[in-house]
């Protein structure tokens, strides 16, 4: 029965002292926690940023700052390299206020979440994908917006590493004699990707490729 006794002692007294530093935490006002975010935020310490931010949202949500809260999180993450919490922090900015100021460069800053991904040709061609799509979407919402301008220049870089792809993709099936397999290929970088030099090669190779095919 003692030890039962100590034991509750003890629960009660490590809850207690949690409650005392929770209470303390809670001490700052939305002031203080947004000038504590802004200051790590500046000075590169993105984790200490995210805490503030975080409890500022948590704490103050009907707060002034709130809404700068929730978009330096998001902020947070992308410079830290955390891609799939920033975006989920971006895309939730968008749906939870779709006519703030700050949504064309939501869109943006959620393109180059995908962007920053993008690898070698031979490797998934999903962020390269998903980069322009969110760039062509940001053109089409916001044409005059500087961060549509901004995008422009990144959509051919994502073109780039698409049609690269899919060439990378066709000759190896040419290679491995899958001729119709890679007919197709051919057949849709020229039909989706028009000047590129991956297209002007894919349509030196469609007849001798679509002449093997039609033997198997």
């Amino acid at each position: 029965m003692k030890k039962l006794f100590l034991f509750f002692a003890i629960v009660l007294l490590l809850s207690g002292c949690s409650w005392f530093e929770t209470s303390h935490e809670m001490e700052k006002n939305a002031g203080e926690l947004v000038s504590e975010g802004s200051s790590a935020f500046v000075s590169g310490d993105y984790k200490t940023a995210v805490k503030a931010y975080t409890d500022l949202k948590d704490w103050y949500p009907f707060s002034k700052y709130a809404i700068l809260a929730e978009l330096k999180i998001a902020d947070s993450h992308y410079h830290l390299e955390e891609y799939d919490e920033a975006m989920i922090a971006y895309e939730e900015f968008e749906k939870m206020h779709p006519r703030n100021e700050a949504i064309p460069y939501v869109i943006y800053q959620t393109g180059l979440c995908w962007f920053n991904q993008i690898d070698t040709i031979d490797r998934d061609h999903t962020p390269a994908k998903n980069s322009l799509t969110q760039f062509n979407r940001l053109i089409d919402q916001h044409p005059e917006s500087e961060y549509a301008q901004k995008a422009k220049e990144n959509i051919k870089n994502c073109m780039e590493n698409l049609s690269g792809h899919e060439l990378y993709v066709a000759n190896f099936y040419y290679k491995t004699k899958r001729y119709k397999a890679a007919l197709k290929r051919y057949e849709y970088l020229v039909e989706n990707y028009p000047g590129s030099k991956e297209s002007k090669e894919a349509l030196n190779k469609i007849p001798k490729c679509r002449a093997l095919a039609n033997k198997i």
